[in-house]
């Protein structure tokens, strides 16, 4: 929590002040007591001592003035709330070695049905394109709200040789400033989500591709996929596949976005769910302080209740 005019909260020291005076004057008065001589009248004057009682209309007082004091500095805390809309570029891999079974019934295909599940949860007013990467790459949908014609998209993806992990960046940020320029400065914010089970092989660098990236201020999350033990048959040989998860993760802190790891169908589900709640959210800042007057008319009316109950007066 911070504090939009934090000098108010100098005031405090004033009710810090009648807290001091407050307790001068209880102490004064004890002092009064011990003094009066006839304690046998003082017990016929006064036979029924309040105790701690006395105190508490006072201290919810006080706890008032200072919840008031405090909303008058105007609190804010950060809230995540939805976005009305965004641009999202999924990436996805379709590299031979995406014909690897480690993950059943094997990565291409677990891949395109965590990407369905991932589309299903987005926003419905959220512009989606799809972007497939090989040896080169190709948008095969550009950005829309058509969700029909990306889940064809992504049903549709074929495997090919190689892998153009820096070209799949560069793909997609072209898509995105295609799409943008309709918009012109009012342009919503925009992600790449990259999925690659292999190396870098052809094209241009994933680090020339995260500065691009980085001047265009989009970040990409990536999603190493697979696992440390795929393979795939290639002329009656088996061939590793790993994924290279040290590149890919570089490409995402370079860039801002997120790295995942992901070794199932399952976990890449979930990985997909957890981009998707923080795409779909933003973080803002909002005032608070009307929690904080609240609370004071509470502790308020508590005071004028406690006081009317044990003294038949208000404070």
């Amino acid at each position: 929590m911070t504090f939009l005019s934090p000098t108010r909260l100098l005031l405090l020291t004033a009710v810090a002040a009648l807290v001091v005076v407050y307790v001068v004057m209880q102490r004064r008065r004890g002092r009064y007591a011990v003094r009066f001589t006839n304690l046998e009248l003082l017990e016929k004057v006064a036979p029924v001592r309040p105790g701690w009682r006395r105190h508490v209309p006072a201290a919810l007082f006080v706890l008032m003035l200072g919840l008031l004091t405090t909303a008058f500095a105007r609190p804010a805390a950060d809230v995540r709330v939805p976005r009305e809309q965004a641009t999202i570029v999924i990436a996805v891999d379709v590299s031979s070695s995406m014909q690897a079974v480690d993950v059943a019934p094997d990565r291409l295909t677990a891949a395109k049905r965590a990407a369905r599940s991932f589309l299903a949860a987005l926003p419905a007013r959220f512009n989606v394109g799809l972007v497939s990467f090989a040896g080169s790459a190709q948008v095969v949908v550009p950005p829309t709200t058509d969700r029909r014609a990306v889940q064809a998209g992504v049903d549709g993806l074929a495997l090919a040789p190689r892998t153009a992990i820096g070209e799949a960046v560069h793909t997609s940020l072209q898509a995105i400033a295609g799409f943008g320029a309709q918009w012109g400065r009012s342009a919503p914010p925009a992600r790449i989500v990259l999925l690659s089970d292999g190396s870098n092989t052809t094209g241009r660098s994933p680090e020339q591709a995260a500065q691009q990236a980085v001047q265009a201020r989009v970040p990409v999350s990536t999603i190493a996929y697979g696992t440390p033990d795929g393979f795939i048959e290639s002329e009656g040989a088996r061939v590793p596949v790993p994924v290279d998860g040290p590149a890919l993760e570089r490409l995402a802190r370079t860039t801002g976005g997120h790295f995942y790891e992901a070794a199932t169908g399952e976990e890449l589900r979930q990985v997909y769910a957890d981009i998707g709640s923080s795409i779909g959210h933003r973080t803002e800042q909002r005032e608070i302080w009307a929690w904080f007057v609240g609370a004071a008319l509470l502790a308020g009316c508590a005071a004028a209740a406690g006081s009317l109950l044990w003294f038949s007066r208000l404070p």
